[in-house]
């Protein structure tokens, strides 16, 4: 039985589609992923909002916002310029924490998918660190699926292949395939990850 994980945005989705598309995969618990989990303009999906949206129609929800989310308290996780680098995110213990209750969600039988706001999962953490971590890290066998923003799936590793399309850096003729994917990776890390603001 292949085991998957699901990610999805809520972007700009009204909250009866966003839950028909967590249908639609048989999704039943939903882990929040959000280091803050409440909207400024889309109060369903405030997190006492979202949770009770979602036991309406049988889904479980789960705050993993402090293990698995973007915007680490820990200031040795953030570079010089105050942006956060995701290579020491992954170290960390407590988003180990996370990735394991992820596992052991799934190995209980839950279908989950990991809930944030961005439209793109190519613009979202849930791709550029948990899925890409969960590529190359995970002992369970699961396979990572986004949900995109029209309710179709694209795996990681199409994901990761876009990538090299919106950075070009698949054009270069001096550059394996493992290259390209890594420069393109870092690129958008570069252009899409959380900075923090000035005090």
């Amino acid at each position: 039985m292949i085991k998957r994980v699901f990610t999805i945005g809520y972007a700009t989705k009204p909250i009866d589609i966003f839950i028909q598309q967590l249908k639609d995969y048989s999704v039943n618990a939903v882990a929040d992923v959000r280091s803050v989990p409440y909207s400024k303009a889309f109060f369903d999906y405030h997190r006492e909002n979202i949770t009770s949206h979602l036991a309406k129609n049988g889904i479980r929800y789960v705050y993993l916002g402090d293990e698995l989310g973007p915007r680490s308290k820990d200031d040795n996780h953030y570079n010089e310029n105050g942006q956060v680098q995701f290579d020491k995110l992954m170290e960390a213990k407590i988003f180990k924490q996370g990735i394991e209750r992820v596992n052991q969600g799934v190995e209980r039988g839950f279908n989950i998918a990991l809930m944030c706001a961005e439209k793109d999962p190519a613009t979202c953490h849930r791709s550029l660190l948990i899925g890409y971590y969960l590529l190359r890290n995970n002992l369970t066998d699961i396979t990572i699926d986004h949900i995109t923003h029209d309710g179709q799936l694209e795996t990681q590793q199409d994901l990761e292949n876009r990538l090299t399309q919106i950075h070009q850096t698949g054009t270069d003729l001096f550059m394996d395939e493992c290259e390209s994917k890594k420069q393109a990776y870092e690129s958008q890390l570069k252009k899409t990850s959380y900075i923090k603001p000035l005090d």
